[in-house]
């Protein structure tokens, strides 16, 4: 059973690997391997697969061989997204908001989690909790970076994720806070890249994300 300030501790561990965690929408499980390949390749090796799909838990399974990546399941909502998580080789989570019973369940899986939270109020609850490593969603909506430095100034010891509206055109405004140690986005796997199989430019994207500096 993992502790909620060990599951920070990992989730930072993982953070630190890369400036971005590319998320996954994988609808074809065919591409799960050659994908994650090509983001390791390019120096992204954290991979955030959404369970959106009906393929997802296949595509942690296949992705979870892939040498040089770690895989995790984002889009848990309940203690069995948590169990087929698990089983499938995920070995992280990430939620979009928080419930006790999510945090019970990953908790005794040992399963480190990077909870969602949208406002100061959720932050504190997760704090409360031991959680100091937080995802910030949905960025955009929620304020973006602005909102992101405001709430970290009262909550200093929280570090976060921010994940939702990101790309290349703003990343930089939240990876440029003392708060941010990475961010979460979608645009270094395009599908129409996906559909075409042109792996080499998903890597270029992917080494364009991993070359961002970080405050």
């Amino acid at each position: 059973m993992i502790t909620p300030a060990a599951a920070s501790l990992e989730s930072e561990k993982l953070c630190r690997l890369a400036p971005v965690i590319p998320v996954l929408v994988i609808d074809d499980v065919a591409h799960a391997a050659p994908l994650a390949q090509a983001l390791v390749k390019g120096g992204l090796p954290v991979l955030e697969v959404t369970l959106r799909t009906t393929c997802a838990l296949e595509a942690i399974a296949e992705m979870a061989k892939v040498e040089g990546g770690v895989v995790g399941a984002g889009t848990l909502l309940t203690p069995d997204d948590v169990k087929k998580a698990v089983d499938a080789g995920a070995k992280f989570g990430v939620s979009p908001g928080a419930t006790d019973k999510l945090l019970d369940a990953c908790e005794e899986a040992d399963l480190p989690l990077l909870p969602g939270a949208a406002s100061a109020s959720e932050a504190m609850a997760l704090l409360e909790r031991g959680y100091t490593v937080q995802k910030f969603f949905p960025a955009e909506a929620s304020g973006g970076a602005k909102a992101l430095k405001a709430i970290g100034a009262p909550l200093p010891q929280v570090r976060f994720c921010p994940t939702g509206g990101i790309s290349m055109g703003n990343i930089a405004d939240y990876l440029g806070l003392s708060n941010v140690l990475c961010c979460g986005g979608s645009w270094v796997a395009p599908k129409d890249k996906m559909l075409s199989g042109d792996w080499d430019a998903i890597t270029t994207l992917a080494a364009e994300a991993a070359a961002l500096p970080r405050s």
